[in-house]
């Protein structure tokens, strides 16, 4: 067990020593033993097994020395064999023993981080939607899955290294004093000799592991960007497979070279720390046979120090970083904590409200609005920047007002970029305006539920998203509840209920990554029969600007006819059927509403609608006509 719990005592001399430079806020350590604080039970058991081990770890040394002074120097067979039986049955509760404590340190720690990243999770779930437009879906998931692992391993360490070890030293130190002070102030003497070369090594893979680290990064990034759906579409179509080849494999390369170099390095340290421990293990026998044989030592004590001694070095070497391991924890958690601390800009107020069922209205009174500066959504180290932008942003929305009585169609038309989509994001209470006030039922969005407003909000958008999981589960994260008749008539209504029968797999067919095995059409329709099941009293609806067979195109228009029956709705019209069929049209143009009427009235005025009019929808129109007269 000495070598064995010498070589663990070193895992802390891989972690990173930059760490202790960096500055963690006031408090973080609280905050960390807080999320431990629900297993103290466990703790306290944790730290009985702990002494209870280290006693055992002292008790068999001095076993061994008994058999040898008063059994095999005396001749004392019965004695040999009876603390022989002792000295193995201690062993294994000692091995025992070890397990109960690896086994408690990961359960503590893994439950610590389980409540730890559960908690994180809920907290970015109620980020707005701004948060997800600035921050690296990559930076984030490496919060909750890489941070969230080293604080884990880092709370674990701590407490089987640290605590561990500094209760077997202070047992070991105590043997080792009661069985020669002079041997042991030698020993403690070599204590840097055998450090400074562990720490010196250790440095060395340190740097080898943050190369590795880096190199595997880039390789799988390659390989990420290249495997998802979009990247290999591009790849295909633009991609050289020959240099793309080539440079995979460059990397790859690299990421072998240096496995080589891990694993030489790796040795050298392993090799350096058995000749260190050889070298004070001669020295201890050396001087403690020469004083055996001058009658001033017995031989049991020498074998027993030299045991101790094995002990001492590798406890020492894995106290010797004991500042790097807390750091290390301190940070990690102060990454996640740095997440945590960042407020929702969206939130329930004190005495919110909950919007009643039923025909609903919507108002826009004299709204301005912006978009909100990085600074006040997000955090520079999830942007890979030096410093979030703190300057306002330009405002998008100006004196917005409008009315949409219950049941009415609504069609917003204007150039890209106009603030459309903007608008519609203000009723689902995705973003908070800045001046004036959005109402559902006479109820400013911002004084009800959030939770009330998404319900009876439904939107479709042009690029459906689709889970990569089965239809069934897709249709089924808008009502959970949902039965199979249920189910079947939300897809009959928007017509993609024949395409799903058709399918091996029916309902239980995988979409793929973002609905790829669909085309836009259909990915479309489904998304529609989703919001046929949550049924919302408001649709809000971005027509597919994409051209579409005739099929598809009347399959689509019958679907939104459908889900906009009897609703109130807001639709971002691209197709001239929609705007024909709309209560009011507003143009937007520069975040204004330059327009508003009918389509008749709209056209009769010859302003920018009449000219919108012209360019998108009258000359397919009489495409159409000229189609249809050859």
């Amino acid at each position: 067990m000495g070598m064995a719990g010498m070589m663990g005592g070193m895992r802390s001399l891989f972690q990173d020593p930059s760490v202790v430079k960096q500055k963690v806020k006031p408090g973080t350590a609280k905050r960390m033993l807080r999320f431990a604080l629900p297993y103290a039970g466990l703790l306290a058991f944790f730290l009985f097994i702990v002494v209870l081990d280290a006693v055992i770890g002292i008790a068999n040394p001095l076993i061994y020395r008994h058999i040898i002074n008063n059994g095999i120097l005396k001749g004392n067979t019965s004695l040999i064999i009876r603390f022989a039986l002792l000295a193995g049955v201690l062993g294994l509760a000692d091995s025992a023993l070890g397990i109960g404590q690896s086994y408690l340190s990961a359960t503590i720690g893994s439950r610590v981080v389980l409540a730890l990243r559960t908690k994180l999770f809920e907290h970015v779930q109620q980020m707005p939607l701004a948060f997800f437009t600035r921050v690296q879906t990559g930076a984030l998931v490496s919060r909750l899955n890489t941070d969230v692992t080293g604080a884990q391993n880092a709370f674990t360490d701590i407490l089987s290294n640290v605590v561990g070890n500094s209760v077997i030293l202070i047992l070991i130190l105590g043997a080792m004093f009661a069985l020669s002070w002079q041997m042991t102030l030698a020993a403690l003497i070599l204590v840097p000799a055998f450090i400074f070369p562990a720490r010196y090594w250790g440095r060395k893979l340190q740097a080898i592991m943050r190369e590795s680290y880096n190199l595997t990064a880039a390789m799988s990034s390659l390989m990420v960007e290249r495997f998802n759906v979009a990247g290999a579409h591009v790849a295909k179509l633009f991609g050289r497979p020959q240099d793309e080849s080539k440079e995979f494999g460059v990397k790859a390369g690299r990421v072998s070279d240096i496995s080589v170099k891990t694993m030489l390095y790796g040795r050298l340290f392993f090799t350096a720390m058995m000749l260190m421990a050889t070298f004070a293990t001669v020295l201890a026998y050396g001087w403690g046979g020469v004083l055996a044989v001058h009658h001033r030592l017995d031989i049991g004590t020498v074998v027993a120090f030299v045991s101790y001694l094995a002990r001492l070095y590798g406890t020492l070497t894995g106290l010797s970083n004991i500042q790097v391991s807390v750091m290390t924890a301190l940070v990690s958690f102060e990454r996640v904590f740095e997440v945590l601390d960042l407020p929702p800009m969206i939130q329930d107020s004190p005495n919110a409200v909950s919007i009643p069922s039923g025909p609903t209205s919507i108002v826009f009174d004299r709204v301005s609005f912006r978009y909100p500066t990085p600074a006040e959504v997000s955090l520079a180290s999830l942007e890979s920047i030096a410093e979030p932008q703190k300057t306002s942003s330009q405002t998008v929305l100006r004196d917005i007002s409008f009315v949409v009585e219950p049941g009415q169609l609504v069609a917003l038309v204007g150039p890209s970029g106009a603030g459309k989509t903007t608008i519609t994001h203000l009723v689902a209470r995705l973003y908070d305006v800045q001046e004036g006030s959005v109402s559902i039922n006479g109820i400013d969005v911002r004084k009800a539920k959030i939770q009330s407003v998404h319900q009876r909000v439904g939107t479709v958008m042009q690029e459906a998203h689709l889970f990569h999981d089965t239809i069934r589960a897709n249709l089924l994260y808008a009502k959970p509840n949902a039965s199979e008749i249920e189910l079947t008539e939300a897809l009959r209504a928007a017509q993609i209920l024949p395409l799903v029968t058709l399918l091996p797999s029916g309902l239980d067919t995988l979409v793929g990554e973002r609905g790829y095995r669909f085309s836009g059409g259909e990915k479309q329709r489904l998304a529609i029969a989703r919001l046929l099941l949550k049924a919302p009293e408001i649709v809000i609806l971005d027509e597919a600007t994409a051209h579409l067979d005739s099929e598809s195109e009347a399959a689509i228009q019958q679907a939104f006819e459908i889900a906009l029956r009897g609703r109130t709705s807001i639709v971002i019209a691209h197709r001239l059927s929609t705007i024909l069929r709309a209560d009011q049209i507003l143009v937007v143009n520069e975040g204004r509403i330059v327009e508003r009427g009918t389509h008749a009235q709209l056209l009769e005025r010859g302003g920018l609608y009449a000219e919108l009019y012209r360019r998108q929808f009258a000359q397919p129109e009489e495409e159409k006509a000229v189609g249809s007269r050859q």
